[in-house]
Order: C-alpha cells, then sequence, then structure tokens
C-alpha cells in the first residue's frame, strides 16, 4: 500500500532589523492550531509552523505549534519514516518572515510525485521496500540517516522532501513526539517520476 511521508521545511530570509514581528501562537492536538497574533522578542524574527504525526499499531496521534522562533531554529531539513502504513511518525516544520505567515494551514494535497520509502534503525542505511505519495511542496525524494534521542540509535530513512530537505545541514535537530532526531546525512535522489513537477 502506498503511503506518505512527512516532510519539514523552511524559508531561510530573514527580516531587516527595524521592528518586531507578530506571529499567531497556539498549540493543540489536531493537525491546525488557532491563536491570537502576538509580538515577538527582538531576537525572535521569524514564525513557526510543527506538526507531529505519530501512528503506532493504526493509533494516530498529531499535535499542532504555532509562535515565534529565531532564524537558527529553521534550519531547513526533512524527517519522516514509515515502516508501514500503520506505524509512522514524522515532524513538519515550516517558517516564514512576514506578520502574520504562519497562520495558513499546511499543504496536504498530493502532488503526483511518488518516491521510494523505507526505515530502519540502528544502521544508517535502508534498502526501499515501499512508495511514499508526495504533498504539498514535497518536490524531491530524499534520503536520511542519524541519530535519534534518548536512545541514542542510529536510524535511516527515505522518502519524500522538500527542495531543501536537499541541503540539510548535519547536526539539525528535529523534534516528533517524544524523540529528538539528529540529522547526520541528507540528499536527494533523482525524480524520473516527478513529470515535470520537481523544481
Amino acid at each position: 500500500m502506498a503511503h506518505r511521508l512527512w516532510h519539514l521545511s523552511a524559508e531561510p530570509h530573514s527580516l531587516t532589523a527595524g521592528y518586531p514581528l507578530s506571529c499567531e501562537v497556539c498549540v493543540s492536538d489536531g493537525p491546525n492550531c488557532s491563536g491570537k497574533l502576538q509580538t515577538c522578542a527582538p531576537d525572535e524574527d521569524s514564525c513557526i509552523v510543527v506538526m507531529t504525526e505519530t501512528n503506532r499499531k493504526g493509533s494516530l496521534t498529531v499535535t499542532s505549534y504555532k509562535g515565534c522562533a529565531k532564524s537558527s531554529e529553521c534550519g531547513s531539513g526533512f524527517f519522516g519514516i514509515t515502516s508501514n502504513p500503520e506505524n509512522y511518525m514524522g515532524s513538519k516544520r515550516r517558517c516564514c518572515q512576514k506578520d502574520g505567515c504562519n497562520q495558513d494551514p499546511l499543504n496536504h494535497t498530493e502532488n503526483g510525485l511518488r518516491c521510494p520509502s523505507c526505515i530502519a534503525a540502528f544502521t544508517e542505511t535502508c534498502t526501499p521496500t515501499e512508495e511514499a505519495l508526495c504533498v504539498g511542496e514535497e518536490t524531491r525524494c530524499v534520503a536520511v540517516s542519524g541519530i535519534v534521542q534518548p536512545a541514542g540509535d542510529k536510524f535511516a530513512a527515505w522518502g519524500c522532501g522538500t527542495e531543501t530537505a536537499c541541503h540539510t545541514k548535519p547536526g539539525t535537530l528535529v523534534p516528533s513526539g517524544t524523540r529528538l532526531f539528529t540529522i547526520k546525512k541528507a540528499g536527494c535522489l533523482p525524480s524520473p517520476q516527478a513529470s515535470g513537477k520537481a523544481e
């Protein structure tokens, strides 16, 4: 069965200092939350949206968060893992730098791209055995590896990602539920199935 992996992305353009940024602030269960615009601290130059989804044995938990952030906390990256349709988890993040720009919901519309996908623990490589259905701005097929805390185990995953995911810096931290993933390597694969959708 085809399934999808989550991505996180960032727009690395910071504001010129001079006036405080205003962002929507909220946290709740579900894929999208809503709250009031609040003025950010002087060193917070970005608005952030984070959605974390965990599905264990068919039991789905989704949490969303919006707020202010520093550009250093908005490093571009990717994380989503799927072992089968009933067991996957991921964290999806978007950053932007205009007043109220984090009020829009994340795009979950399938875009036609399919990517090989897999997840492996205790190793830095995995062999794709499934196919992920990409959504929104996920225009590239991505392979990542790194370390998951608190256990400190190695992991590897393939799936869908944004263009910025191809350039994820080593050491990027990705929170997902109670776990924290440290990306060590990330790269994009050729996307022959993109049918012109990859940019």
